[in-house]
């Protein structure tokens, strides 16, 4: 009777448990988008470039006599730098002295023609032939002048712009063939030209601003400005040249600088997310969100992105202000999923 009453009282004296109904609901934590100003900036990389590059060749085919620079050597515009055996210039000179001795006999004949038909000794006919003769002479010696003036400009040649000699091919006393003697860059300013997405196409404008970082430099900021907008996108990477201009004063940047360039449009009005709330769909290149709904399930929304701002993005389309994204947790969701929110 006691061991009967104690199991009794024992039974009496537990209490029913109640299972918590969502207890097997996935937890989520979520936060709400909002809207802000966002920056409208693109960066793209590049290499720093001459803004010209000049090649100093002579078409004249003579000997190489003395080269006046060396590769690092700064030239002006106008500046002799290389002098070529002026022995095509001796036989162009004694050429151009027979032409003219013929050409004074050929005037002499001819007015001597001229007078006989005046006074009826000859006849026009004569004439007009030799005057013919004196004319071609006088084309004649006029190209040979040409071609003097051409070979004392292929004698000593000189540099057209100002800038850094970077490579050198001959010495004295070679014949150049094929090859430029030397090569001058202007490096005053320099150049980077960018590939642009070809959505910013209305965006870039001759003259405007962009910041220049080089990978040597860390985050020095070197100003630049949109020189030349190229007409035509590339239809294999839908984007367009952009020549930006780069002051180099010092002589601290050079040709073949690794440059990371950074257009910036102002800002913009736009819904910001988490990064945490961005996923990716396998298989594919498509970004989604999972928004909370007011009847606690979730659903999948996919988005747009534009900017990202250190741990948020912009989302250009896809979500509405004040919406909840899903931030933590979506390892076990689905479009239509009902969750419970972590506490």
């Amino acid at each position: 009777m006691v061991l009967a009453t104690l199991l009794i009282a024992g039974c009496s004296g537990k209490k029913e448990e109640k299972k918590d109904p969502n207890a097997d609901l996935p937890l989520v934590a979520v936060q709400s988008v909002f809207v802000q100003e966002v920056p409208q900036t693109s960066e793209y990389t590049a290499t720093v470039e001459a803004f010209k590059t000049n090649n100093i060749m002579s078409n004249s085919g003579a000997r190489i006599k003395r080269i006046l620079v060396d590769v690092g050597s700064h030239v002006r515009a106008g500046q002799s730098v290389v002098i070529l055996d002026d022995v095509n210039i001796t036989t162009q000179n004694a050429a151009i002295a027979q032409q003219q001795i013929q050409i004074a006999n050929q005037k002499r004949d001819l007015e001597r023609a001229k007078e006989l038909v005046r006074i009826g000794g000859g006849t026009q006919q004569t004439v007009d032939q030799m005057q013919a003769q004196y004319d071609a002479q006088i084309r004649a010696l006029e190209a040979s002048n040409r071609q003097l003036r051409n070979l004392r400009e292929n004698t000593v040649l000189t540099s057209p712009v100002s800038g850094v000699v970077t490579a050198k091919n001959y010495d004295a006393g070679d014949l150049p063939a094929g090859l430029p003697v030397l090569t001058i860059e202007q490096q005053q300013p320099l150049k980077v030209v960018v590939n642009v997405n070809e959505s910013e196409f209305p965006q870039v404008k001759v003259g405007m601003g962009v910041e220049v970082k080089l990978d040597t430099y860390g985050d020095e900021v070197f100003q630049g400005r949109v020189h030349l907008i190229h007409p035509s996108i590339d239809v294999s990477t839908r984007t367009f040249q952009v020549e930006v201009t780069i002051n180099n004063t010092g002589n601290r940047v050079h040709s073949g600088m690794f440059a990371r360039v950074t257009f910036n449009y102002g800002t913009k009005r736009s819904i910001v997310v988490p990064d945490l709330a961005i996923q990716k769909q396998t298989g594919s290149g498509v970004r989604f969100v999972y928004v909370y709904n007011t009847d606690g399930t979730v659903s999948f929304r996919e988005v747009k992105l534009g900017r990202r701002m250190t741990d948020r993005y912009e989302v250009l389309s896809g979500i509405d202000n004040g919406m909840q994204v899903v931030v933590k947790g979506q390892s076990r969701l689905a479009d239509g999923v009902k969750v419970a929110l972590q506490k």
